[in-house]
């Protein structure tokens, strides 16, 4: 037989029990005595409010139908003072319009009271008729304006929830405040079949829900007043909660002293545990911060306090090795570009220098003084061309670590402009140069070697037969140059990256044009250290426009 073995409890678990041992069950013991009490209490005041607005209505309505009655009988007296049968009936139809109690107004030769009585019957049931006897035998009879009897009996009843009908003699509604038809046939079908006469009545099944009548002898109408459910409701929950926050404050202090004590003791142990957690799922950044107090042990400020230490290192190792690992990756991707690039770059004009190299020194032919000129230009310009890619290529590390050197000096804009473009043999360009443009602040060497990028990148790209465009001008203390071409718009996605490494406008997949992808990472570095700004744009006229900021050179600020 196994040995029964109690589980070993936590220590909230521990203190939840006493809780619910100590506090809790008498708690809600004497919680629900107390909200029993309470409900009797309610329900004999529903009652007694329902069975007081019973009988203020009876009141009102019996002053309501006396100043009716009182008007009908006005109206028939001084009907009796005319003698013209016309000036009578022009009497009662006057009267009528000007007495909004009625909504109806004749005068009939016979006693009306059968009459009204069976015609209630079909009447609608928001309407009720009054008569009285006149000197000569007839009798004036009014039907009562539904509205003007509610507005008038009702009146004192407008904030209160409380349904409430008056039927007549037969059972028809006539008038009702806050009225619903599901709660009417209720009420209806809980009256009893017998009433007493001239007594306020408490009725039907619903404890909490007590229903009234009087019965009124005369005029002979009942009276019916529904305590509803959502008043019901509201006033025994309203009650149940003062009951439940008084009990709830009462138990306050034996609470708070337990309380705090498990909850910083709960939730610093949770700290810890989440800590370690996270350390094993390999989160590093994690911290515990405790919930310091009075009550926190000050072995687990120790614990959390060395946790921490530990923690800051092994997450300090991990970002050293984070970074170690993205720049593998940087000089990974550098080097596949680099050997993609010299791959493509490099092949034609090393293949250009080697076929004419090897023409001129063929024993076998003999070469005139034109072709050997010609062939030596090309190796030169090929070999210039190798140059300037291995200058780029060389020039990129120290952009990334901006580590280049310029030398700031006076710098004529147009003479160097002049020089680029005489280097540039070849190319169409179009110059509009202002003559007036003054010194500006540059490194000549780096300058000169910005715009040959330029307009080698903006040459590759025109459409045929365009030319390359340089622009210049001056706005307040610096000096614009724009470099542009015509070709396709550039996308506004497109052209943001083109000053990236190895980006170019044409894709590897449709590639038409030759170039390193470097031009326009080495011109924006170049820029840059040398106190400039270069920016890039695209419209419909000029599909690229290199625009660049120099500052005017100031002999002050230079020295």
């Amino acid at each position: 037989m196994k040995k029964f073995k109690f589980k070993r409890l936590k220590i909230v678990e521990q203190i939840i029990i006493v809780l619910l041992g100590a506090v809790i069950i008498p708690m809600v013991a004497s919680g629900i005595v107390i909200n029993n009490i309470n409900q009797h209490s309610i329900r004999k005041q529903l009652n007694e409010s329902a069975i007081l607005i019973a009988k203020v209505v009876s009141e009102e309505l019996d002053v309501v139908l006396n100043t009716i009655q009182n008007e009908l009988e006005q109206i028939k007296v001084s009907e009796e003072y005319l003698t013209s049968e016309q000036d009578k009936k022009d009497y009662i139809e006057v009267s009528l319009a000007k007495t909004p109690v009625f909504s109806s107004l004749e005068k009939v030769n016979y006693n009306p009271e059968e009459e009204i009585r069976q015609e209630r019957q079909s009447l609608e049931p928001h309407a009720t008729k009054i008569y009285t006897p006149m000197s000569n035998g007839n009798y004036l009879i009014a039907t009562i304006n539904a509205d003007y009897l509610k507005n008038h009996v009702f009146q004192a009843m407008l904030e209160d929830e409380r349904q409430i009908y008056i039927l007549n003699h037969v059972g028809h509604l006539i008038i009702s405040h806050n009225y619903n038809e599901e709660d009417f046939q209720y009420t209806l079908k809980n009256l009893p079949k017998k009433l007493e006469t001239d007594k306020a009545v408490v009725f039907g099944n619903k404890k909490n829900q007590p229903l009234v009548y009087i019965k009124k002898a005369k005029p002979e109408l009942t009276i019916i007043v529904n305590t509803t459910e959502n008043l019901t409701n509201k006033t025994i929950n309203t009650d149940r909660s003062k009951i439940l926050l008084s009990i709830l404050f009462s138990a306050l202090a034996i609470i708070l002293v337990v309380g705090f004590y498990t909850y910083y003791l709960y939730i610093n142990i949770r700290q810890l545990f989440k800590g370690i957690i996270a350390i094993s799922n390999g989160n590093y950044q994690r911290q515990i911060r405790l919930l310091k107090s009075i009550f926190t042990p000050f072995e687990i400020v120790f614990l959390t306090h060395e946790f921490n230490k530990m923690a800051e290192k092994i997450h300090s190792a991990y970002i050293e090795l984070q970074d170690k690992n993205e720049e593998l990756k940087r000089l990974d991707k550098f080097r596949s570009n680099l050997i993609d690039t010299v791959s493509h770059e490099f092949r034609t004009p090393l293949t250009s220098i080697q076929g004419y190299t090897s023409r001129l020194l063929r024993q076998d032919i003999k070469i005139d003084e034109e072709t050997k000129q010609k062939s030596l230009r090309t190796i030169k310009r090929q070999s210039e061309r190798l140059s300037r890619m291995v200058e780029d290529l060389l020039i990129v590390p120290d952009i990334d670590g901006a580590r280049i050197n310029v030398k700031l000096e006076p710098v004529s804009l147009n003479t160097i402009i002049d020089y680029a473009t005489t280097f540039m043999n070849g190319i169409d360009i179009q110059v509009n140069i202002d003559e007036s443009i003054p010194i500006i602040s540059a490194d000549k060497d780096r300058i000169e070697q910005v715009l040959i990028n330029l307009l080698e990148n903006a040459k590759k790209y025109a459409t045929e037969n365009t030319p390359v465009v340089i622009d210049t001008e001056r706005k307040e203390n610096s000096v614009y140059v724009y470099v542009k071409n015509q070709c396709d718009k550039i996308p506004e996605d497109k052209i943001n990256t083109l000053f990236e490494k190895f980006i170019r406008i044409d894709s590897e997949t449709t590639r038409t044009t030759r170039g390193t992808g470097l031009g326009l990472f080495i011109v924006k570095g170049l820029v840059e250290a040398m106190g400039g700004e270069i920016t890039l744009h695209s419209n419909d006229d000029f599909g690229f426009i290199a625009e660049m900021r120099f500052k005017i050179y100031d002999d002050e600020t230079s020295t």
